[in-house]
């Protein structure tokens, strides 16, 4: 929905592939129904499970694809979690965002935009359910340069304890679902309440990408307070790839039929 509207406001045009009508590798190889969408269209937003059906669709389609969210990395929301913390703080670098919970696409994403505009970024989670190693090696290569620091903890107190961003993400992500009694074992005690998030700044916001499994990874005091910036941040998706889309399709200070960026 939100690439669907962005793409209308820029005044184009948006057509929705289900992944019944696509059968993408089953019905049709990705390389071919890659080589074909790039016949007909401008730019492609994929939200796939695999990462590798994104990058062989980027390699094949011959015009810009956007990865919507695959298993390994979900960077238009980071780029709309980016818009949101500068909204509401103002700035980015030296900043403080804790995160709690899985070491999931989201996870991932996010901290590889924190490394990369000097925020620093700690993560709790439990043991098994870290990001993966060459992810974060990526963001420490990245951190180097921007002055970030990272931390991988397991104790979400720790992670808190003057943070100035809380976030949080579902405990079982799409294709996890098998695993969800387990996950909520071992993910018991990364519960985002009332008394976790009192050890963050005073002025600390509380994000999540939505959707949320409240009573689960937050509770309902957390997400409906008034530290609560989520649906902020829901609406940014939207602004933010407005931004990238106009970029990959014209520039910013070029039109797109017609809208003034």
């Amino acid at each position: 929905m939100s690439f669907e509207v962005a793409m209308l406001q820029l005044g184009g045009k948006a057509i929705y592939l289900s992944p019944a009508e696509v059968g993408l590798g089953g019905r049709e190889s990705v390389p071919d129904v890659a080589r074909v969408l790039g016949r007909y269209v401008d730019a492609i937003a994929a939200r796939t499970f695999s990462h590798q059906t994104v990058t062989t669709l980027a390699k094949y389609s011959g015009v810009p694809v956007v990865n919507a969210l695959s298993d390994q990395e979900h960077p238009c929301q980071a780029l709309a979690d980016l818009l949101t913390i500068y909204e509401k703080k103002g700035e980015l670098k030296g900043l403080t965002l804790a995160f709690i919970g899985d070491g999931n696409n989201v996870a991932h994403s996010l901290l590889l935009a924190a490394a990369l505009t000097g925020m620093n970024f700690k993560i709790a989670s439990p043991t098994g359910y870290a990001v993966k190693d060459e992810i974060l090696k990526l963001a420490q290569k990245y951190a180097k340069s921007s002055g970030a620091e990272i931390l991988r903890l397991k104790e979400p107190r720790l992670a808190v304890d003057g943070a100035d961003i809380v976030y949080t993400d579902v405990w079982a992500s799409m294709g996890q679902e098998a695993e969800t009694e387990k996950r909520r074992k071992a993910f018991a005690n990364y519960q985002v309440n009332g008394k976790l998030l009192s050890l963050a700044k005073k002025d600390a916001i509380f994000m999540h990408d939505l959707p949320a499994h409240r009573g689960e990874e937050v509770t309902d005091d957390v997400i409906d307070g008034p530290q609560s910036v989520v649906f902020d941040q829901a609406e940014n998706r939207m602004h933010a790839q407005k931004a990238l889309l106009a970029q990959l399709l014209g520039g910013s200070n070029n039109t797109l039929s017609g809208y003034e960026k």
